[in-house]
């Protein structure tokens, strides 16, 4: 066994529908503006440009394991615009690189609804400076995710609705159909750049009507066919 000068950060697990086990992050992986109308209202042509990803921490600070019970995350510091923005999520179960199109879903071991919460402010500063994003997207608490549906139970989503209330007003609602680039064609793409690992997730963009929330605010995120989550702003 290794000796490490202190403990080492605990693997992040998300319940699986149906098991006592859990499913190990590894990575998470995001695409950023990949439905059309979300990129119109960040003020972006969204022509079917090659897709663009950034990360967010797989840490048990960042994530946040969503199950039947609503959880309680904190308003974040140095922000006074706080936005939701509801994501299918794509766990990866095998290994590969370059992979193609058709056989893209070989990779997938399930999916689950999450929330890319983000500090918008912050990261509209720093693109405008031409710097990263990790201030706006990767901060603590910035990843609710959902308990996982696997492949075998969910079958492949490429449409089914997507939504997101905010103290029961509808604030996001769309179709996975409405994605610029679908999952299977986003797993290919992404691995021409990394090679994917058993326990990465994607997280593959949000569609329009992203919006800020408040102290006391109650988040509800739903996609047909997967477990709904419930997220309260402290």
């Amino acid at each position: 066994m290794t000796n490490f000068v202190f403990n080492p950060v605990e693997t992040v697990g998300l319940q699986v529908a149906g098991t006592e086990a859990k499913f190990p992050v590894r990575r998470i992986y995001c695409v950023g503006r990949n439905y059309a109308a979300h990129a119109r209202e960040m003020g972006f042509d969204p022509d079917r440009e090659p897709p663009f990803f950034f990360c967010k921490p797989n840490d048990p600070d960042s994530v946040v394991p969503v199950g039947q019970e609503p959880v309680t995350i904190p308003y974040p510091s140095l922000t006074t615009n706080y936005h939701y923005e509801v994501e299918l999520v794509v766990a990866i179960g095998k290994a590969g690189k370059d992979i193609a199109i058709e056989n893209a879903a070989q990779h997938i071991f399930g999916y689950a609804v999450g929330l890319d919460m983000t500090r918008r402010d912050l990261q509209m500063k720093m693109r405008e400076q031409g710097r990263p994003w990790e201030i706006g997207k990767a901060f603590d608490y910035s990843a609710p995710i959902g308990t996982l549906t696997t492949l075998k139970d969910a079958g492949e989503l490429n449409d089914g609705k997507i939504e997101l209330l905010v103290n029961g007003e509808v604030r996001q609602s769309s179709t996975i159909k409405h994605l610029i680039w679908s999952v299977s064609e986003t797993i290919a793409n992404l691995s021409t750049l990394f090679e994917l690992k058993a326990g990465d997730l994607i997280m593959t963009g949000t569609p329009e009507g992203v919006g800020a929330v408040q102290k006391g605010d109650r988040l509800e995120a739903s996609i047909e066919g997967l477990n709904p989550i419930t997220v309260n702003i402290v």
